[in-house]
C-alpha cells in the first residue's frame, strides 16, 4: 500500500508556521520546510507520514469544534492553544498515534530548518547566521586531497601475493606501509570505494555524527543489514541506525570522517585485572604485552602522520620524543574549563589529535573549520593513514589497493594454513580467489569477526567480548558566549579519572566538544525542558547554541563474554552471507563508572562558570550493548587459546598465517579514544610478521 495523501496541507502549512513562526528570520514554510516535507515523504519521512496525516485530520476537526473554523484560519494564539492540547495529550481528538504525530513533525521541521541547504530548506543558511554557526567550506574551495592511486576491478590485481591486507582503515592502511617498505608485494583489499573530500557529502542530516536518514560513507544502506538483539527482540537494522553500529566503510575507514582524538592507552590500561580485579561475570584480563612494548610503535605512527598534542595529562605513559606538532590553542571555551579545573584542582592539557596545526607530511594546516567530526576534511589537514602512509605505499613502495571488493571467506589449505581469500566485487558481478603467503586482518571488530566466523577460523573466542565505549557527559549554559565556533573544538581535557576511582574498575577521559552542526545541536545539547517550537523554540537556539558549553568522554568498558558477534541463521546480506549478528549487554560495571564520571563532568562545567547545567548520559539506566564506532575485542590477543583468538603478535592461534591488525585483538578498550592504539598495533604486527616472511 502506498502513503495517504495529504489530505490537509493549508493545516500543515499554518503548524509548521506556528512550530517556526517569523520574526527577523524567515518562518518554517518561508524557509522552505513544507517543500523539504513533500521532498521527503516517500522515503525517510514514509514511517510517519500516515501519523502526521491522520493528526492534520484531528487537528483541524477540533478546530471546527472549538471554534467553528478550520485551522489556518485561527488566529496565533488559538493556533498555540491547539497545538499545546495536542503536545499535552488533553485535546479530545488525539489521532496519530495519540499526539506523538506533533513531536515526529517538530524534529522532521528542526531537521529541515537548521540543516544544510542541500535538503531544501533553509536558504543561504539564514537559520545559521541566526543562531552563529560560522559557514563551513564552500564547495568550489575544497580540496579532493591525498589518496592512494586504486584499483577498482578484480581483473586488475594479480592472481597472487605476498601478503593480503583486508581493510583499508585505520589498521590496514599502517599494515600495508609496513609490509611494503619491507619489501613485500602488498594487495589491500577494501569494501568501501576511494572517495575524496569533494566526494565525502557535507549533509547534515546523513553523516557519521547524526545519521538522521542515512550517512555520507559506505556501506549503502540496502541490503546490508546486521542483526541487533535485545530485551525487546530482534531487531533488522540498516548501516545508518545507532545499533548496527556503522565505523564508516571507505578507504581509510574511520579515519576519513573521525575528528582524529589520537590518544596512546596509558600503562595501567595493559594491566586492568592485575590493578582491579576480575569483577563478576566479567572476563577482565591484563593484556599480554605492556605499554612498553607498544611505546615505540606509538611514536612511529605520531611522527609519520602527524599528532598536535601536549604532554602533561595524568597516567600517561613516558614517550620517548615530544609531539611532532603544537597543539590548537585555547579557544573560549578551553579558557573557562581551565579556569574551572585550576579551582577543582584537575590537571589538563591539549587532546592529541591527527590534525596539522601546521603544514606537515605534505598536508596543510587546520583552516579551523566547524565542520570536522563527521566529515571529510575540506583542506586534508585531518590525517589517517589514507592519506598519508597508504600514498606512500603505492607511490613508492609498489603495494596495490582494490576497492569496492568484499572478502568472503580465507581459504585454508589441508596443512592448516590460508592460502587465498574469496574476493567479491560488492556489486556482486565477479568473485575471485587471490592467494597469499599470508594474511592481515583489517575490517574493524565486527567485521574482522565475522570474516573468520564465516571461514571457520578464530577459535571459540572468534566473535566474544564485544565492546566499545559508552559516552557521558555534561552540558552548561552561560550568562555569554562561550562557543567561538572555531574547529575542531576540542582543546582541553583532564585525565584526572582515568584511573585510581575510588570503587571504580577504570573510569575515563574528558574533554570540551567538537563544533556541534546545529540540526545535531537541536536533537541533542537543548536542556531537557526547553521548548521544542513556537517564538520560545527558536529562542531556545538562537540564545542558547553560543552559549551553550559540552564536554564529554568515553567510559572504560570492562569485557564480557556473553557481548558478542555472531553469524545470523536468517538474515543475509545483499551477497547471500550470513549478516553479524550482535548480542549481550555491557557490563553492570560501566553504568557505575558512567554515572561517577557524568558527575564529575557537571562538576566541571559548574566549576567553569555555567549558570545552568544538565548532563547527557549513557543510553538508559540498564546495561546496554555497545560498540559504536570504537568496537573492539572480539578476537582478543593473548597466550592462551582458551580465552583468546589471536597470540601476543596479532596472529591466530589455529592458522599462522592470518595476522589480526584492528581493535578486535583489543583486550580492553581504555578510557580514551582508541585509534592511535590500532594503528601502533597494526605497525606492531606488521613488523613482526615482515620479520617472519
Amino acid at each position: 500500500m502506498g502513503l495517504p495523501a495529504l489530505t490537509q496541507p493549508r493545516t500543515l502549512r499554518a503548524v509548521l508556521d506556528r512550530l517556526v513562526p517569523a520574526d527577523a528570520y524567515p518562518s518554517a514554510t518561508e524557509a522552505g520546510v513544507y517543500d523539504f516535507l513533500l521532498r521527503h515523504s516517500a522515503r525517510e519521512l514514509a514511517p510517519g507520514w500516515p501519523d502526521l496525516v491522520a493528526g492534520l485530520d484531528g487537528i483541524d476537526g477540533e478546530a471546527h469544534a472549538l471554534f467553528g473554523a478550520s485551522f489556518a484560519e485561527l488566529g496565533p494564539d488559538h493556533r498555540d492553544q491547539l497545538l499545546e492540547a495536542v503536545q499535552a495529550g488533553s485535546a479530545s481528538a488525539q489521532p496519530g498515534a495519540g499526539g506523538k504525530w506533533l513531536a515526529t513533525l517538530t524534529a522532521w521541521v528542526a531537521d529541515a530548518y537548521y540543516a544544510d541547504p542541500g535538503n531544501g530548506a533553509n536558504p543561504g543558511g539564514e537559520s545559521w547566521e541566526m543562531i552563529g554557526y560560522p559557514a563551513p567550506v564552500p564547495a568550489e574551495q575544497v580540496s579532493p586531497g591525498r589518496l592512494p592511486r586504486v584499483c577498482r576491478s578484480l581483473d586488475e590485481v594479480a592472481g597472487g601475493y605476498d601478503v593480503v591486507v583486508i581493510g583499508g582503515g585505520a589498521g590496514g592502511g599502517v599494515a600495508a606501509y609496513v609490509l611494503a617498505c619491507a619489501g613485500l608485494h602488498v594487495l589491500v583489499v577494501e569494501r568501501g570505494e576511494a572517495l575524496a573530500a569533494t566526494d565525502v557529502p557535507t549533509d547534515h542530516l546523513r553523516n557519521h555524527r547524526l545519521a538522521r536518514y542515512g550517512h555520507n560513507t559506505g556501506p549503502r544502506l540496502e541490503d546490508n543489514p546486521r542483526v541487533l538483539v535485545t530485551a525487546e527482540g530482534e531487531q533488522v537494522l540498516s548501516p545508518h541506525e545507532s545499533g548496527w553500529n556503522n565505523n564508516a566503510m571507505v578507504l581509510g575507514g574511520g579515519t576519513r570522517v573521525w575528528g582524529a582524538q589520537a590518544w596512546r592507552l596509558c600503562p595501567v590500561d595493559f594491566r586492568m585485572a592485575s590493578t582491579y580485579g576480575v569483577p563478576e561475570r566479567s572476563t577482565l584480563a591484563d593484556w599480554p604485552i605492556s605499554y612498553e612494548d607498544l611505546e615505540p610503535y606509538y611514536d612511529e605512527v605520531e611522527w609519520s602522520i602527524g599528532v598536535a598534542g601536549q604532554p602533561g595529562h595524568a597516567h600517561a605513559g613516558p614517550r620517548r620524543r615530544p609531539y611532532p606538532l603544537a597543539p590548537f590553542p585555547l579557544g573560549t571555551s578551553g579558557h573557562r574549563l581551565s579556569a574551572g579545573a585550576a579551582q577543582l584542582g584537575w590537571p589538563t592539557a591539549a587532546p592529541p589529535l591527527m590534525v596539522n596545526t601546521s603544514p606537515y607530511g605534505g598536508r596543510p594546516a587546520c583552516v579551523r573549520c566547524p565542520q570536522c567530526v563527521g566529515f571529510a576534511c575540506p583542506v586534508d589537514a585531518k590525517g589517517g593513514p589514507f592519506n598519508s602512509l597508504l600514498v606512500d605505499a603505492v607511490a613508492a613502495h609498489g603495494c596495490t589497493v582494490l576497492v569496492g571488493t568484499r572478502a568472503a571467506r580465507i581459504v585454508v589449505g589441508p596443512a592448516g594454513r590460508a592460502t587465498a581469500v574469496q574476493l567479491v566485487a560488492e556489486d556482486g558481478s565477479t568473485t575471485r580467489e587471490v592467494q597469499a603467503g599470508a594474511f592481515v586482518l583489517s575490517a574493524g571488530a565486527i567485521e574482522t569477526a565475522r570474516l573468520l566466523l564465516l571461514s571457520g577460523l578464530g577459535g571459540p573466542n572468534a566473535g566474544a567480548n564485544l565492546q566499545g565505549h559508552t559516552y557521558v557527559g555534561a552540558f552548561g549554559l552561560f550568562a555569554d558566549r562561550v562557543v567561538d565556533g572555531l574547529g575542531p573544538g576540542p582543546d582541553i581535557a583532564t585525565c584526572q579519572w582515568l584511573h585510581g576511582n575510588e570503587g571504580i574498575v577504570g573510569g575515563g577521559m574528558l574533554a570540551n566538544e567538537f563544533v556541534m552542526i546545529p540540526a545535531h545541536f537541536w536533537h541533542t545539547a537543548l536542556p531537557p525542558d526547553a521548548p521544542r517550537w513556537g517564538a520560545a523554540g527558536k529562542a531556545a537556539m538562537r540564545d542558547g547554541y553560543r552559549r551553550t558549553l559540552h564536554v564529554m568522554g568515553p567510559v572504560q568498558e570492562i569485557p564480557n563474554g556473553a557481548a558478542r558477534v555472531s553469524l545470523d541463521a536468517r538474515v543475509k546480506d545483499r551477497l547471500g552471507l550470513p549478516v553479524a549478528r550482535l548480542s549481550g549487554q555491557a557490563h553492570p560495571e560501566d553504568m557505575r563508572t558512567a554515572a561517577f564520571l557524568a558527575e564529575r563532568a557537571l562538576e566541571w562545567v559548574a566549576a567553569s562558570g555555567a549558570e545552568r547545567t544538565w548532563g547527557s548520559p549513557p543510553p538508559g539506566p540498564e546495561p546496554h550493548l555497545s560498540a559504536g564506532q570504537h568496537q573492539a575485542g572480539t578476537c582478543r590477543m593473548g597466550e592462551d587459546p582458551a580465552s583468546s583468538a589471536c597470540d601476543p603478535t596479532g596472529k591466530l592461534h589455529d592458522c599462522p598465517n592470518v595476522v589480526l591488525a584492528d581493535a578486535s585483538v583489543h583486550v580492553t578498550n581504555g578510557g580514551v579514544n582508541p585509534a592511535l592504539t590500532v594503528m601502533a598495533l597494526a605497525w606492531r604486527h606488521a613488523d613482526l610478521l615482515a620479520r617472519r616472511l
